[in-house]
């Protein structure tokens, strides 16, 4: 009989691996963090071999109770990963054959390539859930600050040049509708990888009479109406990397929704803007000068940004050339995704508890609401309102803020005999145009910054949030 070199797969070598080797190809390092899911994976196989009859109904519950008990000591921090064993699959099945001698059947019927992707599709499915509900947590913190403070108009901007005026609410709204399409992109990529590959062995199932729809049962992998999911085809099941692709998208995704708000919090904390002031709990100051009071929470926001993009990218190039079906470039698939799920569940925290910190000045805020320039384009409906062409409209206003620059005086402030002189159409009424609240009020249509619309998107994410 042939020496085994290897615990797992040495029959048909003479030789183990070199022990560089074994340093260069182990993967528990990392994938230890599978061991939950795993675990619930061996079970339901288990579970299933009983049900066939491949295995007895008594070597099923010693093979579940020891998993039980691998389980506990992972847990309290007792169980001891062997570099060795590769992975976290092999670990957890030598450390179970040692102690359960059943064990040694575990493995009929099955590959470490349908295994390690029923792990990772229930760790995504885990992780979209996770991520979900702290997203969430940050649009409480957000809806929070609208509720208080969204009243405090501030010039909304285009170019990063002053454009038109908007409540506060409306902008942290808008933030709130990228945050919530980020939720609902992980809930779609839970949906994706919600079908179960398990049972289709290394890449051509097996030759025994396995019942997948029951392990995909057993393990959630059903549709809303409790219906099984399996993989159709057992080559993608094990070759398929969508889910991960998809997965770190909507990270990265988030990472740029992320990004954007939080450069629009460090521009208004500046001395220019001082829209804002952000809670001292989630900003550092300088070695050197003793006045400062930096941002940081906000800059490392957007350099993580960058850092799941990079995510997304290696997992892109890693898939981009493989051929069908495993191959063993794929363990590096792991590391990407789980540091996306790290940072951003860590991401979202601070975040929200910066939001929740959140100070504004509500007196700077309104004097730079209150430029009446901001309303030029309210100054063009005007026109419009009485007939007026919008183009001869638009040149009309204008000469009219040229005429304002000219002089050095505010656009309300012209006489109305020389704003007349630019076009007959503007009547003694024309500056009533620049009354903020008026033009706020006159903003009724959906999606608009109106205090009637304002009112409904607040209550419609209150509900949304159950806040």
């Amino acid at each position: 009989m042939a020496k085994q070199s290897h615990a797992t797969w040495g029959g048909r070598f003479s030789a183990g691996p070199a022990k560089l080797m074994l340093q260069f190809s182990e993967s528990v390092s990392f994938d230890r963090r599978l061991a939950p899911f795993d675990i619930a994976g061996s079970q339901a196989h288990a579970a299933m071999l009983a049900r066939v009859g491949l295995i007895s109904a008594r070597e099923h519950a010693e093979i579940h109770a020891g998993l039980e008990r691998i389980l506990a000591a992972i847990h309290a921090g007792r169980f001891t990963w062997d570099t060795a064993l590769e992975d976290v699959h092999m670990n957890i099945e030598q450390a179970l054959t040692k102690r359960v001698p059943a064990a040694a059947r575990l493995h009929t019927a099955r590959s470490r390539n349908d295994q390690v992707a029923t792990d990772m599709r229930l760790f995504l499915k885990h992780a979209c859930g996770v991520l979900g509900e702290k997203i969430r947590g940050t649009q409480r913190a957000l809806l929070a600050v609208a509720a208080r403070d969204g009243a405090v108009p501030i010039p909304g901007y285009t170019h990063l040049q002053r454009a038109q005026p908007v409540p506060l609410a409306h902008h942290l709204l808008a933030w709130m509708e990228m945050l919530g399409r980020d939720v609902a992109r992980f809930a779609a990529v839970a949906d994706h990888v919600n079908w179960c590959p398990l049972g289709s062995g290394a890449l051509a199932g097996t030759t025994l009479p396995i019942d997948r729809e029951f392990t995909a049962r057993l393990l959630g992998f059903v549709d809303a109406r409790g219906k099984p999911r399996v993989t159709p085809n057992s080559m993608d099941a094990v070759a398929d990397r969508d889910g991960y692709v998809e997965f770190a998208a909507a990270c990265a995704l988030f990472g740029g929704h992320v990004s954007r708000l939080a450069e629009d919090l460090i521009l208004w904390s500046s001395t220019e803007f001082g829209f804002v002031s952000l809670p001292d709990a989630f900003c550092t100051g300088s070695s050197l000068m003793p006045q400062k009071k930096n941002p940081d929470s906000c800059e490392l926001l957007r350099g993580k940004a960058a850092r799941l993009q990079g995510n997304l990218q290696t997992l892109l190039t890693l898939t981009k050339g493989l051929p069908l079906t495993y191959n063993r470039d794929l363990q590096e698939d792991k590391p990407p995704v789980f540091d996306s799920f790290d940072q951003v569940a860590l991401c979202a925290d601070v975040l929200a508890g910066t939001l929740a910190g959140l100070t504004v000045n509500r007196a700077r805020c309104e004097t730079a609401a209150g430029d009446p320039a901001l309303l030029a384009t309210d100054l063009a409906d005007y026109l419009v309102e009485r007939g007026v062409p919008f183009r001869k409209a638009h040149h009309a206003v204008g000469a009219v803020v040229k005429l304002a620059e000219r002089n050095q005086v505010r656009l309300d402030r012209l006489p109305t005999a020389e704003v007349r002189k630019i076009h007959p159409a503007f009547g003694s009424d024309w500056q009533q145009v620049f009354d903020l609240k008026r033009a706020m009020a006159r903003r009724r249509g959906t999606g608009m910054p109106g205090p009637v619309q304002i009112r409904r998107q607040l209550a419609r994410w209150r509900k949304a949030l159950q806040a």
